[in-house]
């Protein structure tokens, strides 16, 4: 354990998740053992005892706790996240086998309240939201790889009439299934924006790294780097009232399916594919909780499409300056990016960055430490160790615990990267500097707040945790 009675009693009382795995907190008077992160009534600290594994607490003749399940965790097993993970992906496979919420229910063998708790704690969403995102997303498959009617392929994903297909196919793709369907093929189409969208705020968030190699932003336009289908190709963008213009250049042949794989790398940019309206409705009805999204409603999280350069962009970024950070990425895209053209390149390749040594960056001026972790994951992506495409559908609690295996990568890390990649909705990356710093300036705090005072103060927000934290980001502009 190597850690101090005090301290394991510290975090048992703060139920924390982050010391899950390290020890085992023994409660003498009941005859159970628990993770720390469990959220049973606490015993007193001398009814206590702590154990390093279930082998031990077991010998000690404790039982495991039936409310946060130790022994599950240690086995890795955890059959809530089966269930609900197993029933993603028949949703995604064949979302027209359920009617609604009420088959995915009886399908789970949960009732609607546990369920609804379980799909919040595995993907940061609703189950009637995973629903509708398969649905779209298999009729966008349909509407590329056959020639069925719209009506057709309406019928074919579970809707039930064209009108409301049509609704949620706008909402999710920003577009209608026909505009879909005429980008096969195509090198130039248009999205719609929503009329709450925020526009200057996130082309100033794009467009933060003046010298950057992958993307540029001028004024209401912005250009970046692509791979699409594994050609490179420069994404152009003129982001107009209620629309964007989008645009293809590429040096060379693109695949057929090119202008579908930009239009969705082109929502995740702008950060598109999630809505702000719950949260804002959350926010909305606390006094005081209102101010966070004063003059900044419509504002979304821009997504960074790539998931491999958004694991290299959290590991070079670790403890140092932005503006260093931007440096160290401009090297590394030099060296192990694509050009696509105008003097844009593609994000480095996890099979780029792992041909590297570590005097190669070290060269660039990356400590040897941070070269270290940036080549090590790499070569775990490139070698199928960390399949960040495949988790991506998954539970944000398989997706945290697999990237907290991953040398280099602390709590932090995952879920900054969860938020900022994957659209997970509920992130708190613990340590900030820039949370702790908007949380001391939001609530009038005299001082930044530590750990647990940042979990605390952050609670208020769940579950939309991550629109919380962008959002006092920008407070520090103000």
């Amino acid at each position: 354990m190597a850690l101090a009675r005090e301290q394991m009693i510290d975090r048992m009382l703060a139920s924390d998740a982050a010391y899950n795995g390290r020890f085992l907190t023994g409660v003498l008077t009941t005859g159970i053992y628990c993770l720390p992160s469990c959220r049973a009534r606490k015993p007193k600290p001398e009814n206590v005892r702590f154990f390093d594994s279930p082998k031990s607490a077991l010998a000690a003749g404790l039982r495991p706790c039936k409310r946060c399940r130790p022994d599950d965790f240690y086995g890795r097993r955890d059959p809530d996240q089966e269930i609900v993970e197993t029933l993603a992906e028949r949703a995604r496979r064949d979302p027209a086998a359920f009617a609604g919420v009420e088959d995915l229910e009886r399908a789970s063998g949960l009732g609607a309240s546990k369920l609804h708790e379980l799909f919040r704690l595995h993907f940061h969403t609703t189950p009637a939201q995973i629903l509708s995102r398969a649905r779209v997303a298999a009729a966008q498959r349909l509407l590329l790889a056959t020639d069925r009617s719209v009506v057709d392929v309406a019928f074919e994903v579970g809707y039930e009439g064209l009108s409301t297909f049509n609704e949620n196919f706008r909402r999710l793709a920003a577009m209608t299934p026909a505009e879909y369907r005429r980008l096969l093929g195509a090198s130039a189409f248009q999205i719609a924006l929503p009329p709450s969208y925020s526009t200057p705020p996130a082309l100033e968030y794009l467009g933060r790294d003046a010298g950057s190699l992958t993307i540029k932003v001028r004024g209401r336009s912005l250009a970046t780097g692509v791979r699409l289908g594994g050609a490179p190709a420069v994404l152009r963008a003129e982001i107009g009232p209620g629309a964007v213009r989008a645009t293809l250049e590429a040096p060379g042949p693109l695949p057929a399916d090119a202008a579908a794989r930009a239009h969705a790398h082109l929502l995740r940019l702008l950060g598109l594919h999630r809505d702000p309206g719950p949260f804002e409705r959350r926010v909305s009805a606390s006094p005081l909780l209102a101010p966070l999204i004063e003059g900044r409603r419509g504002l979304r999280i821009p997504q960074v499409p790539d998931p491999f350069d958004a694991l290299a962009w959290v590991i070079v970024g670790q403890q140092i300056t932005l503006n260093f950070a931007f440096t160290l990425r401009e090297r590394l895209v030099q060296r192990t990016g694509t050009p696509a053209g105008d003097g844009l390149y593609t994000p480095p390749s996890a099979e780029a960055v792992a041909n590297l040594e570590v005097e190669d960056l070290a060269g660039e001026q990356f400590s040897r430490r941070k070269a270290e972790y940036l080549i090590g994951a790499a070569r775990l992506v490139a070698a199928g160790g960390l399949p960040l495409d495949r988790l991506a559908a998954g539970s944000a609690v398989r997706m945290e615990s697999e990237l907290l295996a991953v040398r280099g990568l602390g709590p932090w890390s995952a879920n900054y990267l969860m938020m900022r990649c994957f659209g997970f909705e509920d992130c708190l990356p613990v340590g900030d500097a820039g949370l702790t710093k908007g949380l001391e300036r939001f609530f009038g705090l005299p001082a930044r707040p530590d750990v647990d005072a940042t979990r605390e103060l952050m609670h208020p927000f769940a579950p939309y945790r991550s629109w919380a934290t962008f959002h006092l980001w920008q407070t520090l502009k103000d």
